[in-house]
C-alpha cells in the first residue's frame, strides 16, 4: 500500500494538491460522551458553575474545525464555507451525542476538520463538566459520510 504521507524516501510530506480538481466536498462525523445522571440534569437544566455547556461545545466544535491543520501535522490549511453543528441530548444513557457537517469548495476532503471539530466539541463539554462527573467517556468519534473528491462517496 502506498502512502501519501510519505516520501520516496519514506519521510513525512504533505501530500501535493495543486492538480486536483476543486469540487464540493462535505463530511460529516459525530462523538458521544457519557456523563453521570447527575451531570445531565446539570447540563439539560443549566445548573453547571461554568455556564451554557452545550452552547459552549458548539462553538468550541466549530472552532476546532477551523483550527484543524494547526493541530494535524499533515491537513492542509483550508477555507472552510460551512460548519453546522447538532447535539443531541441522549437521556437513556445519559449522554450527549454530537453531529458536525463540515463543507468547502476545495482540492482536498474535509473529514479530518470533521472529526477534530467533533473532538473539541465533547471534550469542551467534559473540561466544563469535571468539577461534577469525572468518569465520563468520550466514545464513537466517527466519520458518518463523506461526498467529493476522487475517492468518492462513503456512508457508514
Amino acid at each position: 500500500m502506498n502512502l501519501t504521507h510519505l516520501d520516496e524516501q519514506n519521510k513525512p510530506k504533505m501530500v501535493d494538491v495543486s492538480d486536483k480538481d476543486e469540487t464540493t466536498r462535505v463530511a460529516v462525523a459525530s462523538g458521544i460522551i457519557e456523563v453521570t445522571p447527575q451531570a445531565y440534569e446539570a447540563v439539560v437544566n443549566n445548573a453547571t458553575k461554568k455556564g451554557p455547556v452545550l452552547q459552549t461545545a458548539v462553538i468550541a466544535a466549530i472552532q476546532g474545525a477551523k483550527q484543524t491543520s494547526t493541530l494535524i501535522p499533515m491537513c492542509h490549511p483550508l477555507l472552510l464555507s460551512s460548519i453546522k453543528t447538532d447535539i443531541e441530548e441522549l437521556p437513556e444513557l445519559p449522554g450527549f451525542k454530537l453531529t458536525l457537517s463540515v463543507k468547502l469548495k476545495g482540492r482536498t476532503g474535509v473529514e479530518m476538520e470533521a472529526l477534530t471539530g467533533v473532538g473539541i466539541g465533547l471534550l469542551t463539554i467534559y473540561d466544563m463538566l469535571k468539577a461534577i462527573d469525572k468518569g465520563m467517556i468520550i466514545k464513537n468519534i466517527q466519520l458518518e459520510n463523506k461526498s467529493g473528491g476522487k475517492s468518492g462517496d462513503f456512508r457508514r
